[in-house]
């Protein structure tokens, strides 16, 4: 493969303060003055002020790039700090935008900052994107995760993609339409569509080893100023399997998906949506809307002469944290593989809860499919059980 381009010109000369804040860098071969001065003048996106964010705007930030544009439209909450380091305790309640904005500037005071409070759509990416050279993905929903992967891929842009999952990670850059000698991949050749809601927990499901998100953010910066140089192998056309636990890092090879087709910069940012369909599978039928109790309201007919069975679909290190009292506790994937394996009978009153919602969303629809017939979800899940009934219990 033809080594790619240095991605930024250089912009001018560096200062006497300038030499000195980055020779460290200037002493490496592959970086040296002109590769700083690309630095200086290169406009990155960081999607996500998180746990892969947090370093990756760090490490960016005190390399010397010139402009940082972060996107997150969350508050930093208590449950955060033990991995997104870049938010102080003092930060808790705040948005992750304005305190991870004010950790960069005071690492360097020399890069210029753009927050935006929001999060992206495929509506507003091109907007949002507007004249940055390189995109940072460090979020954790599939929605957002597709909506940069197909902006990304519209507008001509390289972005270094991660995904964390407890003490495992993948890390790779993805590019659809590289200079000519390069072959262009993009989320889509790793994962064509986004998995079903609720089917795949997100760290605040499953939780993640903090120090991993560390090392992985680190990674996408190292692969931001290799971009940005030229210098290097970049992870294009190849995705990074990194084992926490065994103390491995595994490349694996990533081609194009032959039965799709390469989108080069057609205006799709906003597809128009089919009856029925959902803004993430275009043309996919929305299953029916499914009944809902409140927390209070179970609490109630838990008190009754006829409560309902509940059905606790998370894992047992959540349930470990916080539960309700005599809940039948089958985590998701058993449910999905085996709807009938729960033991409990089909005309049952049945209430199914997990953290917040998506997951017992798709355990009632699996359950119903299997024959079960009075199958209600939990509102807000058991954070709105410990928020209304039973504050004594830890949130997670």
């Amino acid at each position: 493969m033809t080594p790619l381009p240095p991605l930024v010109a250089p912009g001018p000369p560096l200062g006497r303060d300038e030499a000195q804040r980055y020779s460290r860098h200037l002493l490496v071969p592959a970086i040296g003055e002109a590769g700083q001065r690309r630095l200086r003048a290169a406009h990155v996106a960081v999607l996500g002020a998180g746990g892969l964010g947090s370093p990756a705007l760090l490490y960016l930030a005190a390399a010397g790039v010139g402009r940082l544009t972060i996107i997150d439209d969350d508050v930093v909450d208590v449950t955060n700090l033990h991995r997104q380091v870049i938010h102080p305790d003092r930060a808790v309640g705040h948005p992750k935008v304005d305190s991870a904005a004010a950790s960069v500037s005071a690492l360097n005071p020399t890069v210029e900052v753009v927050t935006h409070r929001v999060r992206l759509t495929r509506g507003n990416a091109a907007e949002l994107f507007g004249d940055v050279h390189l995109v940072l993905d460090g979020t954790d929903n599939f929605d957002t995760r597709y909506a940069v992967n197909d902006a990304c891929a519209d507008l001509g842009l390289p972005y270094v993609w991660a995904s964390v999952y407890r003490t495992q990670a993948q890390v790779s850059v993805f590019w659809a339409s590289p200079p000519a000698g390069s072959v262009g991949t993009d989320l889509r050749d790793l994962f064509p569509e986004p998995p079903a809601p609720g089917t795949v927990p997100s760290c605040g499901d499953a939780g993640v080893l903090g120090a991993l998100t560390g090392q992985v953010g680190s990674m996408m910066a190292a692969e931001a100023v290799k971009l940005i140089c030229g210098v290097g192998d970049p992870l294009l056309g190849r995705v990074a399997f990194v084992d926490l636990l065994a103390a491995t890092t595994t490349c694996i090879p990533l081609l194009p998906r032959r039965d799709t087709p390469r989108r080069r910069r057609e205006p799709r940012l906003s597809p128009p949506r089919a009856p029925g369909s959902s803004a993430d599978s275009p043309g996919s039928v929305r299953p029916d809307p499914l009944p809902t109790i409140s927390a209070t309201d179970l609490a109630a007919a838990l008190a009754s002469d006829t409560p309902p069975v509940v059905l606790d679909v998370r894992e047992p290190a959540e349930v470990g944290i916080a539960a309700i009292d005599g809940s039948v506790r089958v985590p998701l994937g058993e449910v999905l593989a085996d709807p009938a394996g729960t033991g409990i009978a089909p005309d049952a009153d049945l209430v199914v809860h997990c953290k917040a919602q998506p997951r017992s969303e798709a355990a009632a629809h699996a359950l119903l499919a299997a024959g079960h017939t009075r199958v209600r979800v939990l509102a807000g899940g058991i954070l709105a059980w410990v928020a209304d009934v039973d504050p004594s219990q830890p949130t997670y």
